[in-house]
């Protein structure tokens, strides 16, 4: 019956790390402009991958994140 036990708390763990992977592919995206429905499908699809892919994918021009960017740059 420890078996059982055992895996049932691996399978929570991968469960709540899939699940944080896709909530923060779903931010990522919504930051930079494509909406957060997308990065919430790429979450779920392709888990952790899914937040190194958004890392690369570039920021719309009128983004949230484009526009921080252009902040900092601006030193403001």
């Amino acid at each position: 019956m420890t078996v059982v036990g055992v895996i049932g708390v691996s399978a929570l763990y991968l469960l709540y790390g899939w699940l944080a992977s896709a909530i923060v592919a779903s931010y990522l995206s919504g930051k930079k402009g494509y909406g957060e429905r997308v990065g919430l499908a790429t979450g779920l699809l392709l888990s952790a991958v899914a937040i190194v892919i958004w890392l690369a994918v570039p920021a719309r021009p009128s983004s949230d994140w484009q526009r921080r960017k252009e902040r900092r740059r601006d030193g403001g």
